[in-house]
This record gives structure tokens, sequence and C-alpha cells, in this order.
């Protein structure tokens, strides 16, 4: 993705900014439009041919009038970044079960990033401080005070929570976002290789090939998740 130097003196206001005629593909131009146009085109081309160019013909827009929505090509990333925790979140409703909240929070995540692999391999590290991230962060924390833990509690397990969550989101977006060819290739190791090895000389590999080519080709992510779901609710105080 290409970028260029913050200008904030060039972002203005949306009341302020906003296209009278709609561009040439009939879209009037609005921070929404462009995420969600930045999204789609990452997901189509990856992060690496992601331009502001091709953003703003894919827009039917001169590629400077993005730069009066956002300070750069980064600022831009940010938002995308948030975007992708917003769609995790939209619809979920708690619960009260904070178990059960937490998890389907994380399978929300998880769900979301592999729809859009490319943009989660590129923003799942990113701190936004936007809107979404704010009210991710918010329910999280709301969930585990209220389920009984200490602050000090709830700030590190949220911690352990959001980084096991987006830890196995780049990890199996990275996968998802490989040209088919390669994970293929990937997931055929686990046949050609280790079904092969000899009982002599790697007995505990021999005795579970046929469990290893099927269990690595899907996501530990559900497992990890009731693990940490169990390690917490060993901690709540009684």
């Amino acid at each position: 993705m290409t970028d260029r130097p913050d200008r904030p003196d060039r972002v203005v206001p949306e009341t302020a900014r906003r296209r009278r005629r709609p561009t040439k593909q009939g879209t009037v131009l609005s921070e929404q439009v462009i995420v969600d146009t930045a999204l789609r085109l990452v997901g189509q081309h990856g992060a690496q041919a992601f331009t502001v160019r091709r953003l703003g013909l894919a827009l039917g827009a001169d590629p400077s009038a993005i730069y009066r929505y956002f300070h750069s090509t980064d600022d831009l990333l940010l938002a995308v970044a948030d975007e992708l925790i917003g769609l995790g979140l939209d619809g979920w409703r708690p619960t009260g079960d904070w178990r059960a909240d937490l998890r389907e929070v994380g399978m929300r995540i998880h769900a979301r990033s592999l729809a859009h692999p490319q943009a989660a391999v590129l923003a799942a590290y990113r701190t936004t401080g936007r809107a979404n991230e704010i009210r991710a962060i918010e329910t999280m924390l709301g969930i585990l005070r209220e389920a009984g833990f200490p602050d000090p509690d709830a700030v590190s397990l949220y911690h352990a929570f959001i980084d096991q969550a987006l830890g196995f989101a780049v990890l199996d977006s990275a996968a998802l976002a490989l040209p088919a060819t390669a994970r293929h290739a990937d997931n055929g190791v686990w046949d050609t290789a280790y079904r092969g090895l000899s009982p002599d000389t790697h007995p505990h590999i021999a005795a579970t090939a046929d469990l290893l080519a099927a269990d690595m080709r899907r996501s530990a992510y559900p497992l990890a998740l009731d693990l940490l779901l169990d390690a917490l609710a060993a901690r709540l105080p009684s």
C-alpha cells in the first residue's frame, strides 16, 4: 500500500466536503463509501497491490479526493481495521452469560477476519482508537467486570482474550490469503511428508498421522478459546 505524508490541513468536516454531484460511478463520496470500497479492493487484489490511485478509479473520483477524508493511506488503513471490528460486532447482543458472550465475540472476530483475510492480515495488529475499537473494548471489559472479575484481572484477561483472538485471526487469515496452489500444497504436506514417517524413527507421529492430517487442516481457535475460557472461569472470584 502506498502512502504519503500526513496532510491534516486537507481533511475537512463531512458537511463541508460532501460532493454535490456523484462520481463517475454514480456514488456520492463519504468516509464509509471509501472504507467499504478499500475493503473490497484489498480483498480482490491484496494489500500490496492496493493503491489510492486504484481506489480512486474504483470510486470514479480523482485519487486526491481521498485525502479530503483521510490524512494519509495509513489513516485509511486504520479506518479499514476499525470497520472489520465493527462488522464483527454488528448484530451481537449480550445474553448476561459472561462465558457465552465472550465466546460469541471471539468467534465473531475470527469469522469476520476469515471473511476478509487480506484485510485482516494487513490490519489486525493495528490499534485504531476509533469508534468500533472503543466499542469493542468497552463491551469486553464490561462483560468481565460485570462477571465479577476485579479491575486488574479484567484488564489482563481482556488483553489475553483479544490477543488470542487476533493472533488466530491473522494466522488463519494468512493461510486463506495464500494462492490456492500454495494453500493446497501446504495441506498436502500432512499426507506426503508425515504419513510416510516410520514408526521406528517417529513413533508418535506415525501413530497419529491420520489424526494430524485431518486436524491440522482446520483452525484450532475454537478449542484454544474454550481452554482460555476454562482458565478464566477458574480465576473468577467465588
